[in-house]
């Protein structure tokens, strides 16, 4: 774990426009330096960034915040992994917990065995040949570092040899000890596949038997840095054609991925031996791509689609669905020269909202009446939870699929109808001033709490409650660098204070006129509060 001391001391060190200036083009404008947003499409620069406040906004999507935050964004990193790549960008030395130390020196652990595993597949014809009359040509070998782990004593003699000490081999997962307590490798006998996190650093392996193994594929076991529920394969190497062609093909096995790399598919990438589930969907929405669940069209692969269609539609990914012909999977596909086919599948997958009622459909005799009716109960237990628009577009899709009226699963759930916030889009300035004169002068908001309440916002009543509250906005931001909005000196602040509280006022006593359910009796009391208040907010 990074220190919070040595983070700190690097925001210090770093200059966000400087930062921000190293991946968009920023030209002077007064104070402040503005850019085309690299965050929406636009042609007119709404994106500005602040050396004085050392934060960026962009008034046409409201993105914003500091340096760590835009590389967070415009690099997809998680929060670690900018802080190390800032670090190394600008030569900053990061000190470290002790027990991040440790975790270092795991990483170098497989390093090494992984430099190990490469040399072996030099060595071992057999493993070699396996991937050859698979179609992989030796440069995908190179750059996958594939490699071959041998018996378990050849493995621990290396482990000895340089040093390694066991409980680390064991840590990193790379051996085991049996009920005996005898050390034995995880992998023997495999051909290796290292596993790298997001970021590029190795965190495990997968193991492929060429030698008769019960299991024909291995995972390492889970260890403090490698959860094969949370990991894709190859992502490291596939994340950048991710974010620039926004589409991700998630595939089922390793020689999927590498056969498609190879074919010029880039953005392919791979579940490690186990189902697609939510704690894969993080690393997934990365940039928001649309997702292409490129399965096998066996039982095993429909059912398995299905899944993960069902998780990724209700998330709100947009993509789809291609299911191979039985007996074929894209490896087999690029082996034979099939590339172009390929290119068409993946440019029209069956949508996510026509595969599911379709999957569905097949799972049911529609010829019964009774059967045909729990498949729509299906379909309608799954659609409730989804947005209005999602239940509209697949409610659709099913009632073709399904051979019966729309109205079957038309049926809206009155909280999600009435769930919408109204966003407003008016600016009412005299209330922005007043937030932003409080935003930049903290001492001023027991002047404004003497004359109102967040209640005398009419517009902007959220964004004084966020300051109220201390609260994170990319609103506030923006507003802190909006040069159209200005701060009021204490004098005019008070008289500004004044006016919106006996314009209040004023509307409480007209109410009150007007309100016949009130005596007579007590809406002359009312009217002579209120006008006191007026009287005595006006003399202050």
């Amino acid at each position: 774990m990074i220190k919070q001391e040595s983070i700190e001391r690097l925001k210090d060190t770093i200059d966000v426009v400087d930062v921000v200036g190293s991946y968009v083009e920023l030209k002077k404008a007064g104070a402040n330096y503005k850019g085309v947003c690299p965050f929406h499409s636009e042609k007119t620069p709404s994106f500005v960034v602040s050396p004085q406040k050392q934060i960026y906004h962009c008034f046409g999507c409201g993105a914003g915040g500091d340096s760590v935050k835009f590389v967070m964004e415009y690099e997809k990193l998680s929060y670690p992994e900018t802080i190390e790549k800032l670090a190394n960008d600008y030569n900053f030395q990061l000190e470290y917990e002790k027990t991040n130390n440790r975790s270092r020196d795991d990483y170098k652990v497989l390093d090494t065995v992984n430099h190990f595993f490469i040399k072996k597949l030099d060595t071992n014809q057999t493993a070699l040949e396996y991937l050859r009359e698979r179609g992989i040509y030796q440069s995908s070998i190179e750059q996958f570092q594939i490699g071959y782990a041998p018996s378990s004593q050849e493995q621990i003699q290396f482990l000895n040899s340089n040093k390694i000490p066991v409980n680390e081999s064991i840590k990193t997962g790379v051996m085991a000890t049996g009920d005996r307590g005898n050390l034995y490798g995880k992998f023997i006998e495999r051909i290796t596949f290292p596993i790298f996190s997001p970021n590029g650093k190795i965190v495990g392996f997968g193991g492929r038997t060429i030698s008769g193994h019960q299991a024909k594929y291995v995972n390492s076991p889970q260890t403090e840095f490698f959860n094969k529920s949370r990991l894709l394969y190859a992502y490291s190497k596939a994340k950048d054609t991710i974010f620039k062609t926004n589409t991700v093909i998630l595939t089922e096995g390793y020689l999927d991925v590498i056969m498609l790399h190879q074919a010029g598919f880039t953005n392919a990438v791979a579940t490690l031996g186990t189902a697609m589930t939510a704690s894969h969907l993080p690393l997934l929405k990365k940039g928001e791509p649309k997702v292409i669940v490129a399965y096998d069209g066996d039982s095993a692969g429909q059912d398995a689609a299905l899944k993960a269609a069902k998780l990724l539609y209700k998330q709100g990914f947009s993509g789809g669905v291609v299911l191979f012909k039985e007996g074929k999977d894209p490896a087999d596909m690029v082996k034979n020269g099939e590339s172009n086919e390929l290119k068409r599948l993946f440019s029209h997958p069956t949508p996510f909202s026509d595969f599911i009622p379709r999957q569905i459909a097949k799972m049911y005799d529609l010829n019964n009446a009774s059967s045909k009716q729990q498949a729509v109960n299906e379909i309608k237990s799954y659609i409730k939870d989804l947005t209005p628009i999602f239940q509209d577009e697949i409610s659709r899709s099913s009632a073709s699929s399904l051979g019966v009226g729309e109205s079957y699963f038309t049926a809206k759930n009155s909280n999600q109808q009435n769930s919408g916030v109204i966003k407003h889009n008016r600016k009412d300035i005299l209330e922005l001033k007043i937030i932003k004169t409080v935003l930049e002068k903290e001492e001023m908001l027991d002047t404004v709490l003497d004359y109102i309440d967040s209640l005398a916002f009419k517009t902007h009543r959220d964004l004084f409650e966020a300051v109220l509250h201390k609260q994170e906005s990319p609103y506030l931001e923006g507003l802190l660098i909006d040069d159209s909005i200005g701060i009021l000196e204490e004098e005019d602040l008070i008289n500004d204070l004044k006016n919106i509280m006996t314009k209040a006022l004023q509307e409480k006593i007209n109410d009150v006129k007007f309100d016949s359910s009130i005596s007579s009796q007590e809406k002359a009391f009312l009217i002579k509060k209120y006008t006191l208040e007026m009287r005595g907010a006006m003399k202050r």
